[in-house]
């Protein structure tokens, strides 16, 4: 049986999710740059547990800023997905690496996103969706690649002295 949230690591997972809210609007008009693949991948290598409340939070404020949309079906998967194959390498502790790891989901959120179309525009709809992104996605890679390769040292330090505390 998994174990209880304490207040403090709920109240931490809220402010995770607020951060990546924040920040994701703030850098919104710079294109190709956004913190929040790099946030969750440094959440998920500190703070495991909190990591999937910290998204969900994100994901309601999302839908609360920005409503339910097409988008919003891909957005109750696509952040988790990034959880699990950070799960999967957490063992790596190198800013190229992860920086890599970041540019490549950049390179790949296009395509991760496409099965919600596949559902509602077929095989065709999907593809051609798909297709019309990528200039986006790999303005994404490189912008996912540079940030994680500039915050991935100063944060993980930040984040792991406040995780101990938790």
């Amino acid at each position: 049986m998994p174990r209880r949230l304490s207040t403090r690591q709920i109240v931490m997972a809220g402010l995770m999710g607020a951060l990546l809210m924040v920040l994701k609007e703030v850098l919104a008009p710079v294109p190709g740059i956004e913190p929040v693949s790099a946030l969750i991948i440094l959440y998920t290598l500190e703070f495991p547990v909190l990591a999937p409340w910290a998204i969900a939070v994100f994901v309601v404020l999302e839908f609360v800023l920005y409503g339910f949309g097409m988008w919003s079906w891909m957005y109750l998967y696509i952040w988790l997905v990034l959880y699990a194959a950070v799960r999967f390498l957490h063992g790596m502790d190198s800013a190229l690496g992860w920086a890599v790891v970041s540019g490549v989901y950049g390179l790949a959120f296009g395509a991760l996103c496409a099965p919600v179309y596949l559902f509602t525009q077929g095989p065709g709809g999907a593809l051609a969706w798909w297709i019309a992104g990528i200039p986006t996605d790999i303005g994404h890679c490189i912008g996912n690649f540079c940030v994680m390769l500039l915050v991935y040292r100063p944060l993980r330090r930040v984040f792991h002295r406040i995780s101990a505390q938790l």
